[in-house]
């Protein structure tokens, strides 16, 4: 996957088009990229809170 792929899979977790589109727009290319408090992407169109579940279970999973 390029970072410049807006499918559904953001680094590897299938969060949905429209949260991996907000993220890259964001400037955020890999879950380490991500701010320690996830919470602080939900202003971002397309992030909800199923989102920041998936991907606070991804980084736990990965550490």
């Amino acid at each position: 996957m390029t970072t410049d792929d807006r499918g559904p899979v953001f680094d590897g977790v299938k969060i949905g088009r429209p949260a991996t589109g907000a993220l890259i727009d964001a400037g955020y290319r890999t879950l380490g990229d991500l701010p320690e408090q996830l919470e602080k992407l939900r202003p971002l169109h397309g992030i909800g809170p199923r989102a920041i579940d998936l991907l606070a279970q991804a980084r736990r999973t990965r550490k």
